[in-house]
């Protein structure tokens, strides 16, 4: 698993809108996880799994925990397999709970914001039928109440940091990743 930079490239451009897109719903506990999850390691990139269930047209994220074993970089993050190999067997027996995706951040790098969208880097480690998040995490310059934004994301501010978190499925290898809805009724002011 890895993932890079949000920097704007080629690839990214391949990001099509559906008719009917996948719809995320976060859980406060989900939410609080992620938000965590990005400050503590800010400059350096989080990672972690997302995990709840997935119905025919949507995501229920229940929780998002991050790994704590990967090799965190300002433009990049990598989870090695044997990792991978120790958490997974103790997740495969919580039988209501799956893990449905990952998360990582998006930070700033030299004067480029941090953004949620996917780097090549990404969509080159995505796999079918699996949700992403991406959350672009920078210095706060002005508060900003939480809302829902047209293209599907949330965003706001809390403590010293603004938050954007957008949602990205992969229904199949032989497409581009498609971005997703996000509900979450949970932060501050939306």
């Amino acid at each position: 698993m890895r993932r890079d930079d949000g920097k704007d490239t080629g690839a990214q451009k391949e990001i099509i809108k559906r008719t009917k897109p996948m719809k995320v719903y976060l859980s406060e506990n989900a939410f609080m996880g992620l938000l965590l999850s990005c400050a503590e390691v800010f400059q350096k990139e989080s990672l972690g799994y997302l995990l709840g269930y997935r119905l025919h047209d949507r995501f229920i994220i229940e929780y998002a925990f991050s790994l704590q074993t990967a090799r965190r970089r300002r433009r990049g993050v990598i989870l090695h397999h044997r990792d991978k190999k120790k958490i997974e067997p103790i997740l495969s027996k919580f039988v209501k709970l799956q893990i449905v995706g990952d998360f990582h951040s998006h930070t700033p790098y030299g004067h480029a914001k941090g953004i949620p969208v996917p780097s090549p880097e990404d969509i080159n480690g995505m796999e079918k039928d699996n949700l992403y998040l991406i959350i672009a995490i920078n210095e706060l310059k002005s508060t900003k109440l939480w809302k829902e934004n047209r293209d599907g994301s949330i965003s706001g501010s809390i403590g010293s940091f603004f938050f954007k978190i957008s949602a990205y499925f992969y229904p199949d290898t032989d497409s581009a990743p498609q971005r997703s809805v996000i509900y979450c009724p949970f932060p501050p002011g939306l």
